[in-house]
């Protein structure tokens, strides 16, 4: 019978406590939610949806095909030139989504003869960047620049190394300083996502690679996200002019893909001119998660101390952590829920995120859910 075997995955995921289902929200859910990706708490700013509504009534419902034809429009080279500015990079080039950029970087950037080393904690995108890139890749122990130096030390030839800057699962931060050194030493190229740095690290939220003393360096390559701190859709590769102009001729995800919406883009540049006006929201998202793991851990739970905005907390099983979720959501709290194979090292996690919006009275309220109905 025609796919027969999904019948016996779906039999072995139900046993290890691994199905997964989607769960459509209303407009105005009740929860509290510390699930979402909105560190800043601008998806629902007025200002954002007006400049999504105003993008969408100027330019239409879709950017009407691939950047290449007719799916860039002024908005997305306005877009690209202030983020790009933000960012401290010469360049930026907007992606329909941060996986698609993540994709391109990757790909494009690992041409057949080179070498990729990534880190072991890398999102699951830049590992299917890794494994759709014509060079070899070696993965390297998480977060340690000697490892990065001995797998660079294998080889003759490009090279680049591939990290997050700030890892989804605990929000851990990977030594940018360490790993820039070390490529340098063997002038290899450094390709780092910051998808959960950007608007929460860095001078104003300009991000981790800003911070670390690396951005509009000629040797580092950037990809962001749209979709959690400028609250909007889509993502971007910032860096030299020379490697945007690359990605132009050679990434298959910005060739192929049709241009992001405008709607996205004008929530996007609306989100940046916001965080431009109040840099304060990036150290209020990290202040919140210092407090959320401060309140965590005195409580007894075992927390990951947060490095940006993410608080990961150790759940005792893959099915203890999706009844753990489930009960906090019948309490009124929405969190994130992380189990193989999304973790690397096995372990389930409740994903919890400091939006730089929560109260005082909604992070007591949050603990209180969690500690009241740990497993």
């Amino acid at each position: 019978m025609a796919f027969g075997w999904i019948d016996e995955q779906a039999e072995l995921r139900r046993r290890a406590g691994l199905v997964r289902t989607l769960r459509p929200r209303p407009a105005d859910s009740p929860l509290l939610d510390l699930a979402s990706n909105d560190y800043l708490g601008l998806a629902r700013h007025p200002e954002i949806t007006e400049g999504a509504a105003r993008a969408a009534q100027s330019w239409g419902g879709g950017a009407t095909g691939s950047r290449l034809v007719t799916g860039t429009t002024e908005l997305h080279a306005e877009l690209e030139r202030e983020l790009a500015g933000f960012c401290g990079f010469e360049a930026a080039l907007v992606f329909s989504s941060g996986y698609a950029a993540n994709l391109a970087a990757v790909t494009a950037l690992a041409p057949h003869g080179s070498l990729v080393v990534s880190d072991a904690g890398n999102h699951a995108s830049l590992i299917d960047g890794c494994r759709l890139a014509r060079g070899a890749t070696q993965v390297v122990a998480h977060a340690d620049p000697d490892a990065v130096r001995k797998a660079l030390r294998t080889h003759e030839g490009p090279a680049v190394a591939v990290s997050d800057t700030v890892f989804s699962v605990d929000g851990d931060a990977a030594p940018l300083a360490g790993l820039a050194a070390v490529c340098r030493e063997h002038g290899a190229g450094l390709v780092v996502d910051d998808a959960h740095g950007l608007g929460v690290l860095g001078d104003g939220g300009r991000g981790a690679p800003h911070a670390a003393g690396l951005a509009g360096a000629d040797d580092v390559v950037v990809t962001v996200t749209l979709s959690k701190s400028l609250g909007s859709q889509g993502g971007a590769v910032l860096g030299p002019a020379r490697v945007i102009d690359h990605l132009v001729n050679a990434a298959r995800t910005f060739i192929f893909d049709t241009g992001l919406a405008p709607a996205a883009a004008g929530a996007a540049l609306a989100a940046l001119r916001l965080l431009r006006r109040e840099p304060e929201r990036a150290a209020r998202a990290r202040s919140v998660a210092a407090e959320l793991h401060a309140r965590l851990t005195a409580a007894g739970l075992e927390a990951v101390p947060p490095d940006a905005a993410v608080v990961s907390v150790r759940a005792p099983s893959p099915e203890g952590a999706v009844r753990w979720a489930a009960d906090c959501r019948a309490a009124g709290l929405a969190v994130g829920c992380f189990r193989p194979p999304s973790v690397p090292d096995g372990v389930s996690r409740l994903r919890l995120t400091a939006r730089a919006d929560l109260s005082e009275e909604q992070i007591e309220r949050a603990v209180r859910v969690i500690d009241g109905t740990r497993p």
